[in-house]
């Protein structure tokens, strides 16, 4: 028994400290040396001290600001220990009352803008978590954030278009928005 029982201890206590200490430090260290921004958790800074991340969105509910794509977590949105979907399909009634009631508060908080509402305004991502929207999402709020904010909406669609990022190695996804990145040169400008 113990000649079993001695190899077998040192079979598992050699695993344990390669995978369960050596691997993730080495996998951390390449990591913080290859993308030390990344790894650090993206970071947006505003005179030096951070004001959110570039891979979670935040909730912007003030008519003076950007509005991202809704959020499905819970119990608030944009909860990063909460990421998920609704997982409601396209015929579940409750993800059609959500889209309804989403269209609704954007045609109330602007009641002048009659333009089609684009998709991604009222549909929550798949994480929970997207912290862009896309180009057509920020053109279509122009008119209540210049309304707003007393702006030029030319000066608006300028700042949209300098903060459009293209498709990840110019043919991957589509164009997006970061709205927070958005905001904070929004909130400059004044």
């Amino acid at each position: 028994m113990n000649a079993i029982l001695r190899p077998t201890l040192a079979v598992f206590t050699a695993l344990t400290l390669l995978t369960g200490v050596v691997y993730p430090l080495v996998v951390t260290g390449v990591g913080q040396a290859a993308f030390p921004k990344e790894a650090a958790g993206s970071l947006i800074l505003r005179d030096g001290k951070p004001v959110g991340s570039g891979l979670i969105g935040q909730n912007f509910s003030d008519p003076r600001h950007f509005w991202g794509r809704p959020s499905a977590t819970g119990p608030q949105p944009y909860n990063a220990a909460a990421s998920s979907g609704s997982n409601q399909g396209p015929l579940n009634p409750a993800l059609t009352d959500a889209v309804k009631g989403r269209i609704q508060a954007l045609r109330d908080a602007d009641p002048g803008n009659t333009t089609p509402v684009p998709v991604d305004l009222v549909t929550a991502s798949a994480s929970g978590l997207d912290p862009h929207t896309s180009p057509a999402a920020a053109l279509y709020q122009i008119p209540r954030v210049a309304k707003a904010r007393g702006v030029d909406a030319a000066k608006l669609q300028a700042l949209v278009a300098q903060h459009t990022e293209p498709p990840l190695f110019g043919f991957l996804g589509e164009p997006r928005v970061n709205v927070l990145r958005l905001n904070l040169a929004l909130d400059a400008m004044q």
